[in-house]
């Protein structure tokens, strides 16, 4: 199949054109149109639009001369795996082999799923440089295969190689619950995993301090915003694998810690921005306000600006 998700393709009998977003088989993909639906279509049935190829991998190859760094300057360290959300088509998550060593890296990526293999990707990615090796739909994760990632370090300079690189893992749902990071090399808000862990260094002063630290050391509580929005995108990058059930006790976590700081620091009132939706959250909030002991009492916040969806705690 020549398609790869994140192309952008047009219907070969019908005015409509999207994003791939979705591999079924070898016949059958997944197009996204502009009004965000997916239509499951024949690959022969669409045609790629001039001007959306993706962008063409131009350091894969042969090893290619590179300038010669000062010694003092080689960076050894800086091998990660970027996962990016498509520009045009968020579902899809692209991986990113980000090299922001000094060496030339020799890379393969072969993929497994239930015993059986496939090879996505073998190239070479210079010093400094990144290249797409693999992309996915992010809401079937727990559909991806196992990946089988192996790196090889190069350079002609009088410097020692580093270890090669043996990475084999299936992803999880967990494994993108951090917060996104700037990606090295690409500048772009993305999951970061690096590769390469860097030597651990320890510091013993440190680590002599942390026997001595009082264990009744008091916690600092920081001081809550006027306005804490409970909406779970707001709360968690990972919101798309997270139950309802989960979405809810995480929302609540959230607005009894924001209720406790603006306590601990005796502010006069709070607002928590709950927004409409199916009232869920909204009556939970209120339960637990009625029959809080600081609680002087609460209301609908401002209409004009958050309709119903925010209420507003006036403390005692």
């Amino acid at each position: 199949m020549k398609y790869k998700l994140g192309d952008f393709v047009r219907f070969v009998d019908e005015r409509r054109e999207g994003y791939v977003t979705r591999i079924i088989d070898d016949q059958m993909i997944g197009v996204t149109d502009e009004d965000d639906f997916e239509i499951p279509v024949l690959a022969s049935k669409v045609t790629s639009v001039y001007g959306h190829q993706p962008k063409v991998q131009t350091n894969q190859g042969t090893v290619q001369a590179t300038a010669e760094v000062p010694v003092s300057e080689f960076k050894t360290k800086g091998v990660y795996l970027g996962v990016i959300s498509d520009a045009k088509a968020a579902s899809v998550v692209h991986f990113h082999l980000i090299n922001d060593t000094s060496y030339q890296l020799l890379v393969t990526l072969t993929t497994e799923r239930q015993q059986g293999f496939k090879g996505e990707f073998a190239g070479i990615i210079g010093p400094n440089s990144s290249a797409d090796i693999y992309s996915a739909q992010l809401a079937d994760i727990q559909l991806w295969p196992k990946f089988n990632l192996n790196i090889l370090f190069h350079t002609t300079q009088n410097i020692a190689p580093a270890t090669p690189i043996a990475f084999a893992d299936k992803f999880k749902a967990k494994d993108f619950s951090g917060t996104k990071k700037v990606v090295p090399v690409l500048n772009q808000q993305g999951w970061l995993i690096r590769l390469d862990e860097p030597e651990l260094v320890i510091d013993a002063e440190k680590l002599k301090e942390s026997f001595y630290k009082p264990a009744e050391e008091k916690q600092k509580v920081d001081r809550p915003a006027n306005e804490i929005d409970l909406h779970i995108e707001k709360l968690r990058n990972d919101y798309q694998f997270i139950s309802s059930s989960d979405i809810l006790r995480i929302q609540l976590e959230h607005f009894k810690k924001a209720l406790d700081a603006a306590i601990v620091h005796q502010l006069p009132e709070i607002i928590f921005i709950h927004g409409a939706g199916n009232g869920i959250l909204r009556h939970e909030l209120h339960k637990q306000l009625g029959k809080h002991q600081k609680v002087q009492t609460f209301l609908d916040a401002r209409k004009e600006k958050f309709g119903y969806g925010a209420t507003k705690v006036i403390l005692k």
